[in-house]
């Protein structure tokens, strides 16, 4: 009688955290897809901040050299501004505007972050449509149902 009593119990158990974690997912299911997308955002968000960081520190050490040379903004202000060199025996590399603006898209699209839609799980996309979770939030009903009707135990007659 004790291995009846067992396989009971055993039955309620598998049958009922089924149902429950199958309730539980389905009522989830919105909050689970919001957390992986936040969790997406944070990390591009971390992303930018990083590259801000670097940004500030590769900026913050061009100033400390401006600063102790004084002589690298007169050698750089011709390049960068396109102006005529002050020294005749400089040469300057010209370069064109169509080759400016294709390196600097280059540059942009390495140093962005990407800008597409988290990659949720498959099983959370199948799960937030709501044809499945309805189906999914039945079955785990039905779960919970059967273990309670099924294999709860019975009192013990009375003598």
């Amino acid at each position: 009688m004790q291995r009846h009593g067992i396989l009971h119990f055993l039955l309620f158990a598998t049958f009922f955290s089924i149902g429950a974690a199958a309730l539980g997912g389905a009522v989830l299911c919105d909050d689970l897809v919001l957390y992986c997308r936040n969790k997406h955002l944070v990390a591009k968000a971390e992303m930018s901040l990083e590259r801000l960081k670097s940004l500030n520190s590769e900026y913050d050490a061009l100033l400390e050299r401006l600063e102790n040379e004084p002589n690298l903004l007169k050698r750089i202000a011709p390049a960068a501004l396109g102006t005529e060199p002050e020294d005749p025996n400089a040469i300057y590399p010209k370069a064109r505007a169509e080759e400016l603006a294709v390196a600097r898209r280059t540059l942009v699209q390495q140093t962005q972050p990407e800008n597409r839609e988290p990659a949720l799980p498959k099983w959370l996309q199948r799960c937030s449509e709501p044809r499945h979770k309805i189906a999914l939030f039945l079955a785990g009903a039905g779960l919970v149902l059967i273990s309670l009707v099924c294999f709860t135990p019975k009192p013990a007659p009375r003598r």
